[in-house]
């Protein structure tokens, strides 16, 4: 009877497919998105401005860091603006907005997430009662939509 010999490992060969399952693992992972750029997904802590205008009879805003230019506001978000900016003078030549997802000192209006549409998702901002869907440019800033939007406008110095 012949005599059985363990099996002979080429360690070698197991380099070369860990490095390859490696590097098949970080290129799923690049492709499919699942590593987040952490400038396009700030804690939920931070506090956030953007310079909000009027162009073409509604309110925008350019953020080049996350490459937004005339960004519109839409679906009831301009007039919760409106309410926002009516003591701000010139508000329409530019103000500047803070926004975060938790309380800050100063904010002027704190805004609910109420639900999405598969797309962009709506707030509700209780006084006055208003509802405004913001686009999915939110998640230029979040990682997921916050449950709540503390905001404060003011002029821009």
């Amino acid at each position: 009877m012949s005599e059985s010999h363990p099996p002979v490992i080429d360690r070698r060969r197991v380099v070369v497919y860990l490095l390859v399952a490696a590097g098949i693992g970080c290129a799923a992972v690049w492709y499919f998105g699942l590593r987040s750029d952490p400038r396009a997904s700030p804690t939920s802590n931070s506090i956030m401005v953007i310079l909000p205008y009027r162009y073409g009879g509604t309110w925008v805003f350019d953020d080049e860091s996350v490459g937004l230019v005339r960004e519109p506001f839409v679906a009831g978000v301009p007039e919760m603006i409106d309410v926002l900016v009516a003591d701000v003078p010139n508000a329409e030549e530019g103000f500047r907005l803070t926004f975060s997802a938790v309380e800050f000192p100063g904010y002027q209006k704190k805004l609910t997430w109420t639900r999405s549409d598969g797309t962009g998702n709506y707030y509700r901002l209780d006084d006055p009662l208003m509802e405004g869907w913001i686009c999915p440019a939110l998640l230029q800033y979040y990682s997921a939509p916050p449950k709540t939007l503390y905001v404060q406008a003011e002029p821009v110095r």
